[in-house]
């Protein structure tokens, strides 16, 4: 048995489902295989327990590494801060001159709170617009965590979640009298907005969605999201936590042209480091002095200057456009492998996150083969990319000798009319909110 695979067996009996993070548990990869532990991580390098070597081809710290693991730059900066006490009665500097380069890069905006989650920053949000409008109602579009005012949607009939961004999202736990506070609406539907808007006139406090995920907004979509919210006096909270500093420095509305009232950023602006910011204008932010919102932790030093050093390097080496080099050139990669091998092969998503799935019946049996395969092969695989500096040409080009040799099988199977669930060494992989026993 592998060290990763008895870790993980140990880990079972004393961490409910296993880890701390859904995407990061072996059954949602390859179950029984996935090697689970790193021992370390360098650039898009990783080696496992056992001494494994692998290339990550996959998420990338679950999207927190836009400039690759172990970053020099952005580790000495945090280095030092921890030499010079990461936590103290009085405040970290680093905390005024985040907020200001934040603002400096959306000039929108003129205030900034901090947390250390995507999905706290974005409970802290949806609390300061219900605080400034007085009203309950939300309206969402998107993946938002999992705390209660999210989850509520989930609390009325169906799965309403599920059509958003993740199937099985339990409520659980979540105090019944939320029902009704958090509405669903879908991408690119303005007239389902439209109506949501209209029925619940006067008690909507905010719209809280994801700028862009897998698909870009029809022309003149987020336009009149605006332009309604505007009217009706209700706070445009745009989701960067996964979009953010992808298209550029900074939130992608600023490369589709319009302006939220508050924006939420994590993961890709600290490169690993704990920090997430809230930053809104003034109006509207200063609520959050009405509401009680509070932390100890978020006012430590090492996740202020890991992101202060991240974005300046984001915007040094031009992450942004390595990025999207990155992205085009997998997602031409596995457009080519399929019409080579004539596989059914669906691509989508923006192209610093880009994702495939083959169009096949028991698709999550051909994503297990898939993993399968090209982890024999010394790559960390899923169907999705995303992209870091780390990504050079030459590592891309050694992922694609892999992928044809992988895609190969796979044709083989098809062509010849083969189960491919017979070549598995292991169970099919889980998908979305499964619970695991």
């Amino acid at each position: 048995m592998s060290k990763s695979l008895e870790l993980y067996n140990r880990a079972k009996k004393v961490i409910p489902g296993g880890t701390q993070l859904l995407s990061k548990r072996p059954e949602m990869w390859l179950p029984n295989q996935w090697p689970s532990y790193y021992s370390r991580a360098k650039g898009c390098e990783v080696w496992d327990l056992d001494g494994n070597h692998y290339y990550d081809f996959c998420i990338m710290g679950v999207g927190a590494n836009v400039l690759g693991y172990a970053f020099e730059e952005v580790d000495n900066a945090a280095k030092n801060a921890i030499d010079n006490g990461s936590m103290c009665t009085l405040n970290a500097p680093e905390e005024v001159l985040l907020a200001e380069k934040l603002i400096q890069l959306h000039p929108w905006a003129e205030s900034v709170r901090y947390a250390k989650a995507g999905g706290e920053a974005m409970a802290m949000a949806s609390r300061i617009a219900r605080a400034h409008t007085k009203r309950d109602i939300v309206l969402v579009c998107g993946y938002h965590g999992w705390h209660d005012w999210y989850l509520s949607a989930n609390l009325v009939k169906g799965d309403p979640l599920a059509d958003v961004h993740l199937q099985g999202l339990s409520p659980v736990g979540v105090p019944r009298g939320l029902a009704g506070t958090n509405l669903i609406f879908h991408y690119n539907n303005i007239n389902e907005f439209k109506s949501l808007v209209e029925e619940n006139k006067g008690e909507i406090a905010a719209v809280i969605m994801e700028p862009i995920r897998n698909d870009y907004p029809i022309p003149g979509y987020l336009e009149k999201i605006r332009k309604i919210t505007k009217e009706e006096g209700i706070v445009l909270i745009f989701d960067e936590i996964t979009s953010g500093f992808r298209l550029c420095a900074g939130g992608a509305h600023k490369v589709l042209g319009v302006n939220p009232d508050m924006a939420v950023f994590a993961k890709g602006m600290t490169n690993g480091y704990p920090v997430t910011a809230v930053i809104g204008i003034k109006e509207v932010m200063d609520a959050s002095q009405d509401t009680f919102i509070s932390s100890t932790f978020w006012t430590e030093r090492i996740g202020f200057a890991g992101a202060l050093k991240s974005i300046e390097c984001y915007e040094k080496y031009d992450v942004c456009k390595r990025q999207i080099e990155v992205g085009t050139k997998v997602s031409e990669g596995w457009k080519n492998l399929g019409e080579k091998y004539g596989l059914k092969i669906h691509i989508n998503g923006i192209l610093p996150l880009i994702h495939f799935a083959f169009q096949y019946d028991n698709p999550l049996a051909y994503k297990t083969y898939f993993t399968q395969e090209m982890l024999k092969e010394g790559f960390l695989a899923g169907p999705g990319v995303y992209a870091s500096l780390a990504h050079t040409d030459e590592i891309i080009d050694m992922y694609f000798e892999a992928c044809d040799r992988t895609f190969a099988k796979v044709s083989d199977m098809i062509n010849n009319g083969k189960n491919i669930v017979e070549y598995l060494d292991g169970p099919v992989c889980h998908a979305g909110f499964e619970r695991l026993n």
